[in-house]
């Protein structure tokens, strides 16, 4: 066949392709945005309800951070069995179910009054709800339907968290102060509950169900075979594995600190740190909510840079222009919003989670197919982090009444991320891996 045979045989396959307007996987992407968003909401809850419950009930920050521990935790730890479970029974069976779980929690929680009922409320059902929406999902979603744009879709649907904290947070934050912390609750059950139907009609869990190639990839490509054995078995498995690398620890221990600076620090305490220097609640959340904002344009951005940019430079830079931040903190919180808040909140903000993208490119480098389960035991690790920051935060607010040594403890912590980040090991088998993943 001449060069000019072939040239005219695939004509009419590029054609038909510029005719199809938009790839599937950009509708299932859209979908999983969504439901991102829909599950976001408790993401934003413990740092508007923690202070109407303590006024309330007259619980401790501790006892009430306990809860926020356990829901930590557990948004971890179930984070890589849902992976599995993703892999072996499908995206959107799990995904449902985890959405109706997180909107039975919230709306069980108006009726808790002793702090068994809120660790069993906020701290098992909602952690085991958010754990199988966690940023794992958005690691399986772009591994199941991404061959190219990995970085870009990862940063996207990471940055969903960030918009369902946006359009969450100040209704939140009005209804607690308006009507009640139990009318904000149920906010977060309807949230979460409003997306289940749309995640069961239009969400796919493989593009070989509808029989697509994935976005990037050769139409007559051979499906990868859905995994067999049982989750536990295939999560449990791909630790063993990597456990028994350096990166791997390398990525948790980076992952922890992250989680800590976050979840576990900023996302429960800067309220109630706020309130202590004379901020308003609702003047509070409105600052978290302009994180959210700059988080989506962080996030996405990082997922573009990820794509072009060697993963372990970015994540150092990340890690230290955080520790910077937190350095500073302390100092910049008043009774009014200073324009060295504002500051603070943008690069923070830029900041939140534009690790996960070249994180999740990191554990696609080096671990292969196994990447988005070993990415689910690497934010386990972030949770891990996020859950002892909450918790140590609350017990050094109760014991010195205030939360200096926790903000500058976590910007020591910063600059061990930072560090150990930029440290990684790159070979040349997963360089290419890498290149040929782009």
């Amino acid at each position: 066949m001449t060069g000019t045979q072939a040239h005219e045989d695939a004509a009419p396959a590029a054609r038909e392709t510029g005719r199809r307007r938009i790839h599937p996987a950009w509708i299932v992407a859209l979908v999983a945005l969504v439901a991102l968003i829909g599950a976001a909401g408790f993401r934003a809850a413990p740092g508007v309800l923690m202070m109407p419950l303590h006024e309330e009930f007259g619980w401790s920050m501790a006892e009430i951070s306990l809860a926020v521990t356990i829901n930590l935790l557990l948004y971890g730890l179930v984070a890589p069995f849902a992976a599995a479970l993703m892999q072996r029974f499908g995206i959107r069976l799990v995904t449902v179910i985890a959405l109706i779980t997180i909107s039975a929690g919230s709306a069980l929680t108006v009726f808790v009054d002793s702090p068994w009922q809120l660790m069993l409320t906020w701290g098992m059902l909602i952690g085991a709800g958010t754990g199988s929406m966690a940023l794992v999902f958005a690691a399986t979603i772009t591994d199941a339907w991404f061959m190219r744009r990995r970085g870009l879709v990862s940063g996207i649907l990471t940055a969903g968290s960030a918009t369902g904290q946006l359009i969450f947070l100040p209704a939140m934050a009005f209804a607690a102060e308006a009507h009640g912390w139990r009318i904000a609750s149920l906010i977060v059950a309807a949230g979460a509950f409003a997306v289940a139907p749309l995640v069961l009609i239009f969400l796919r869990d493989r593009p070989s169900d509808i029989g697509a190639a994935r976005y990037g990839e050769p139409a007559d490509a051979t499906p990868a075979p859905r995994p067999t054995g049982g989750a536990a078995r295939l999560a449990l498995t791909a630790l063993r594995d990597a456990a028994r690398t350096r990166t791997f620890w390398a990525l948790a221990g980076g992952f922890a600190i992250c989680g800590a600076t976050t979840n576990g620090l900023v996302g429960t305490h800067f309220i109630p740190s706020a309130h202590d220097h004379g901020m308003p609640q609702t003047t509070a959340a409105g600052l978290l909510a302009v994180v959210g904002i700059f988080d989506i344009v962080g996030t996405v951005f990082s997922g573009w840079l990820t794509d072009r940019v060697n993963p372990r430079i970015l994540l150092g830079v990340y890690y230290a222009l955080r520790g910077v931040g937190l350095a500073f903190l302390p100092t910049l919180l008043s009774a009014e919003v200073q324009p060295s808040i504002v500051v603070f909140i943008v690069i923070y903000g830029l900041d939140w989670v534009a690790t996960v993208p070249p994180t999740i490119a990191l554990c696609r480098e080096a671990f292969g197919e196994r990447g988005p389960l070993v990415f689910g035991w690497v934010f386990a690790a972030h949770q891990v982090g996020a859950a002892i920051a909450a918790t140590l935060a609350g017990v050094v607010r109760d014991q010195t009444g205030h939360y200096t040594v926790a903000w500058l403890s976590a910007a020591g912590l910063c600059v061990v991320a930072a560090v150990v980040s930029i440290s990684i090991r790159r070979s040349v088998r997963t360089a290419d891996r890498a290149r040929a993943a782009r």
